[in-house]
């Protein structure tokens, strides 16, 4: 056992901690927890061995459950996103591309960087199109604090900790019963007379004023929990519901319009409801792609040369925040045989549906279709326009790509559903005095789903417009009358749409046991003896996605390409230890010291042996401070998706330098990349900014590893006031990754790299098409590199007869390094400060400044302010005006107040973006969603929260 000097500075430092790193937990309040706590020891993230104190070696920052609660989201990733530590990923304010699952990144290195844990154990990935953890599955009400390791911690628990660790530590220990009932909603008034006055210019609806309350949501939670075999055992069990409802993107004027690139002008799509058309001749059989017509259709039958006025405005039925309905319900059981045998169990199930709709579908110029001159569907004065064009007989042919919104038909939605399943069960107890063991069994399972609906299905479309080698157009077969104005009807429009399914399973079975406790002895130097953990685990992961023959053969003419099945896994062994060891203590000028060692072999079946391991420094010099350093080797195996992917054609957003009549990019630069003289200025840009890639996985990846460095102190100068400050350093090398499209594109354009990556259709296009577009398969390359500063800090003040609480949590951000490839520095670019096509909107400072009044009456008031600083826009051409001179710093306020009806009653009231701040508008390259950066700036506008709290 550690002597009572070292414990009463342990509790000290916990005090210290555990005020400073949470948002808005009362100073007074953690003295309390920490003075009740202080005799049993309790294990941390970061380390298995247990501890006294909440402060280890590596930093660990701490959201407690009044601050979740205060926040008032109903979704977690909501509310962990506001930690200046964490980009926005996953969440549910995304549509085009979503997967339906809520992911976390921290630090901005990526969620599968981000190893989440729930009690301390890993959470299964997510979903048919996910391989990291969906946390729509943690239960809110039950949650006792989340602590992020800021940090590498994989040798503690293995790959994927690269930025660090978020673990959910629940209240398995809950007593009584407690009913939850919530309801939220945003309200925004529309008065963006910037955006309203470009949509005035082209005519398009948009809202104006108060918008009422919308994206509404309702949530109910239950929890009892309580002691039961004479308090031998004790039971906590949960279940929840939430429902949200959708909101589409024209309930905002500021996102009731798709923004050019540059931000100044209302954009669209060139697949238009009114469609427009490439037409090409046929000469001796083969297409003649440099002679090129790019005509629209116009309201007297005939074809008119495009001008860039016939756009289709697809943003305002796209979902803003898609609809959801979840159910989650668990429990939590142990019980104690003797001081030896404490079996255990942890079992949670999760059901999530959500549908994301996106505009309609349409032909999307995605297939060459040969037609004869002769076709029926074509006018006598349009025949006469392509022989004028192009000199066209009776007996040619020529080749139509089509751009024709499927307006008729109404948008499409994936349907996405993930169930979700997790049970660990085990047995721990104490060996003798000193030492303790734990022996669990782990299994977690996701299966999800995914139906796709409302798309054209490619196959008709040629049969429907009579193509050369299609069927005929007979029987059920209605013609496609797209060369008629208006000509298209609702029946003709859904007998061309199809379905496409994907069904997948996700598997984690886990296997771990170890032992942890004191040798009977201590260095010389030291009083206190040495702590060690030794364990071994076996994990094994399995992931499979069925796509039918509609995803598989990309028959969807709006799914960018095709999403074939997935099947893979992998199986890794460990061993792995920890030690602790005090090197003084009660000393001169050293009140502790204290060494921590960590170690931990892997043997992957895909890429063989690794190994990480740990070495950290803790100093107190007195009782009140502490200085903390760390130096984590980190590592990240690739998952299923990123060994096992098929490699396809897909899409990505961005621009082409070469396209357009007056290209960015010169003539010689230009043929770099495959273009012809003649095509120079002769190409097309995509109006959509939506350009063909060729992707996938690669079964000859090796695992990525990182170097985390952390110094650290801790300290109470005063009574009432306490802080940390983190140094951090992360760098990640062999990256798993892609090196991206479109920086292959303008490395070959610009740098002469890479350019065997390129491969330009027939016409010069990257686009139009499948022919055309940019390899960028993943690989192990290049490094990150990440350098910053966390700041907590934590006051009371006695003020008007009640409390005053303060917390400050901030992070200074020094270097955000992205080195695509290893070895081309010219590639490199700094992200920090910065926002661009190829850098998220990083702040140098980000911060939360939370002050709470409480007179320990019948309420308390809490009032938040959110800062995010100002970033710079980077980007080489400055195409977007909208942030040319990068993003202002934004200021958010909250405000919350609890009141206590009666001794069980309570009802928390609150707004977020209290002001009702717009989120910055961005260009379309620039955007997520909605010309914004979705999901990161508070981007519906203000948000109110209720909840009554009834509890026995």
């Amino acid at each position: 056992m550690r002597p009572n000097s070292l414990l009463a500075n342990s509790v000290r430092l916990a005090l210290i901690g555990s005020a400073a790193a949470s948002f808005t937990i009362p100073v007074a309040l953690a003295a309390e927890e920490a003075v009740d706590n202080n005799i049993e020891k309790i294990q941390v993230t970061g380390s298995r061995i247990k501890r006294t104190d909440m402060e280890t070696s590596s930093p660990v920052q701490i959201t407690t459950a009044e601050e979740i609660q205060s926040i008032g989201y109903t979704n977690i990733e909501e509310v962990l996103n506001q930690l200046p530590q964490l980009e926005a990923a996953s969440t549910q304010l995304q549509s085009n591309g979503a997967s339906g699952v809520a992911t976390l990144d921290l630090r901005g290195l990526g969620s599968n960087r981000t190893l989440v844990l729930m009690n301390g154990r890993r959470l299964q990935p997510g979903g048919v199109y996910s391989q990291a953890p969906d946390v729509n599955q943690i239960p809110t009400a039950l949650i006792k604090r989340v602590e992020v390791l800021t940090g590498g911690g994989s040798s503690t628990y293995g790959a994927d900790a690269v930025a660090g660790v978020v673990n959910f530590v629940m209240d398995d220990k809950f007593e009584g019963f407690e009913l939850k009932v919530g309801g939220s909603g945003f309200q925004h008034d529309n008065d963006n007379k910037y955006i309203q006055g470009l949509m005035d210019e082209k005519g398009f609806d948009y809202p104006s004023g108060n918008s009422g309350l919308d994206g509404k949501s309702t949530s109910i939670s239950l929890a009892l929990g309580g002691a039961f075999a004479n308090g031998k055992g004790h039971a906590t069990a949960y279940a929840t519901w939430k429902k949200s409802d959708a909101l589409l993107q024209g309930e905002r004027d500021y996102s009731s319009c798709a923004l050019n690139d540059a931000g100044t002008s209302c954009g669209g799509s060139a697949n238009a409801v009114v469609p427009n058309f490439f037409f090409y001749p046929v000469v001796n059989g083969e297409v003649d792609y440099t002679q090129e017509a790019f005509w629209s259709l116009t309201s007297d039958g005939t074809f008119s040369p495009y001008d860039g006025t016939n756009l289709y405005n697809y943003a305002p039925i796209n979902h803003f925040m898609r609809p959801d309905e979840r159910y989650t319900l668990g429990a939590f059981i142990d019980y104690e045989i003797n001081e030896h045998a404490r079996p255990f169990m942890e079992i949670s199930y999760m059901n999530d549906n959500t549908d994301a709709q996106i505009a309609e579908s349409g032909t999307f110029f995605n297939e060459e279709y040969r037609l004869d001159f002769n076709n029926p569907l074509l006018s006598a004065a349009q025949k006469q326009q392509l022989q004028n064009e192009f000199g066209l007989g009776a007996n040619d042919e020529f080749v139509a790509y089509i751009g024709k919104r499927n307006v008729e038909g109404g948008p499409r939605a994936s349907l996405l559903e993930h169930n979700s399943f997790r049970i660990v069960t085990g047995i721990r107890g104490d060996i003798n005095d000193s030492w303790s063991y734990e022996t669990s069994y782990q299994f977690g399972q996701t299966s999800s789903s995914a139906g796709y609906i409302n798309d054209f299905f490619g196959p008709r479309i040629g049969q429907a417009i009579g193509a050369i080698g299609a069927d005929a157009c007979t029987g059920d077969c209605i013609p496609y009358e797209v060369f008629t104005y208006q000509g298209v009807t609702a029946e003709a429009a859904k007998n061309l749409t199809g379905t496409a399914i994907l069904n997948g399973v996700t598997t984690q079975t886990i296997y771990q046991g170890f032992v942890s406790g004191d040798f009977d002895y201590a260095l010389p130097s030291a009083s206190s003896s040495i702590a060690a953990v030794l364990g071994a685990e076996r994990r094994e992961v399995a992931f499979e996605r069925i796509a039918d023959e509609v995803f598989a053969k990309g028959l969807l003419l709006g799914q960018g390409g095709p999403t074939e099945s997935l099947i893979g896994g992998y199986n890794v062994n460990e061993v792995f230890a920890e030690l602790s060891v005090p090197l003084v203590n009660d000393a001169p000028g050293v009140d502790a010291l204290i060494l921590d060692l960590g170690g931990r072999y892997s043997d992957y079946n895909t890429t063989g042996g690794d190994t990480t391991y740990k070495v950290a420094l803790d100093y107190s010099p007195v009782e009140d401070w502490k200085l903390r350093a760390s130096y984590n080797r980190a590592t990240r195996a690739p998952n299923v998706g990123e060994l096992f992917a098929a490699q396809s054609i897909g899409l990505f957003s961005g621009s082409d330098p070469c396209s357009g009549a007056t290209p960015t990019a010169s003539a010689a630069e230009c043929a770099r990349t495959g273009v012809t003289a003649a095509q120079y200025g002769n190409i097309s840009a995509s109006p959509a900014g939506q350009y063909n890639q060729f992707g996938g996985g690669n079964t000859e990846l090796q695992p990525e590893s990182a170097d985390t460095f952390t110094l650290g102190l801790v300290a109470q100068p005063f009574d009432n006031f306490n802080f940390t400050v983190d140094y951090w350093d992360i760098q990640v090398e062999d990256v798993i990754s892609t090196a991206g499209a479109q920086l292959i594109l303008n490395s070959c354009v610009y740098q002469n790299q890479f350019c065997d990556s390129v491969s330009r259709s027939n016409s010069g296009s990257l686009w139009i098409g499948e022919s055309g577009f940019v390899t960028n398969l993943t690989d192990n390359l290049g490094g990150r590199h990440w350098q910053g500063v966390d700041l907590n800090a934590a006051a009371d003040f006695d003020l008007f007869g009640g409390s005053l609480n303060t917390t400050l949590a901030g992070s200074y951000n020094i270097k955000k390094e992205y080195e695509p490839v290893t070895g081309l520095d010219e590639l490199t670019y700094e992200c920090s400060g910065n926002v661009s096509v190829d850098c998220f909107a990083q702040p140098k400072w980000r911060h939360i400044l939370s002050a709470s009044y409480n007179m320990d009456t019948w309420w308390q008031a809490t009032v938040r302010w959110r800062y995010y600083g100002a970033v710079d826009y980077t980007s080489a051409t400055r195409v977007d005006t909208l942030v040319e001179n990068g993003i202002s710093s934004q200021n958010y306020f909250d405000l919350v107040g609890n009141f206590f009806v009666t001794e069980n009653v309570e009802i928390r009231a609150g707004v977020n973006n209290l002001f009702d701040k717009e989120p910055p508008m961005v260009g379309n390259t620039l955007s997520s969603n909605a010309n914004a950066v979705a999901g990161y700036y508070d981007t519906l506008g203000r948000y109110l929260h209720a909840t009554v709290t009834v509890k026995f």
